[in-house]
């Protein structure tokens, strides 16, 4: 497992340097795949001073990424509740996984095919890029919901093309293939 960790804005000393990879290391225990794992801590200026320090947990693996932020008015409490969290992420996704593998694929529903809505125009304020790996919409959804996000875009393991899964307001999933011209 690989740590990489970052700060904006503070010093990293050794002390916290040392005590930030004896707590990361210790989440191998839950999940024991993980490739690595990338630490963002960071002090904000902000009117409330119980949310200064900010520590930020990625952890990646083959299959999924996790995240997690918590803030505090010390940096050690932030990161210890960042880990504490990340660990209940990482049960959650176990749970959910076991559940899923037990359900019969008769039970699991098809994702009804909708077509995008078109977004009005602006600027482009953020850009993003991230690794796909190859996977099924059903390890999409999941993703997508461990990541706590609207929609998710994967790469597809049957077909290889690019497809995004969202959540529909009815609570239903809904999955966009997009095909060219």
């Amino acid at each position: 497992m690989e740590i990489q960790l970052f700060t904006r804005n503070m010093e990293l000393t050794p002390r916290l340097q040392e005590y930030v990879e004896k707590k990361v290391n210790k989440l191998s225990r839950y999940l024991p795949n993980i490739t690595d794992v990338r630490v963002d801590l960071a002090v904000e200026s902000t009117r409330s001073s119980a949310d200064r320090q900010v520590a930020q947990l990625t952890i990646r693996t083959p299959r999924i990424i996790l995240r997690t932020e918590e803030r505090s008015s010390d940096m050690f409490t932030a990161i210890d509740a960042a880990l504490d969290k990340m660990r209940r992420q990482i049960t959650r996704y176990k749970t959910r996984r076991q559940d899923r593998w037990q359900r019969s694929a008769e039970e699991e529903g098809i994702l009804e095919e909708t077509p995008a809505e078109e977004v009005p125009p602006g600027q482009v304020v953020r850009v993003k890029r991230f690794e796909m790996s190859p996977m099924t919409p059903d390890e999409a959804i999941e993703q997508m919901e461990l990541l706590g996000h609207q929609f998710f875009v994967f790469l597809n393991a049957v077909d290889g093309g690019i497809n995004v899964v969202y959540r529909r307001r009815d609570g239903n999933y809904g999955l966009i293939i997009p095909e060219l011209r």
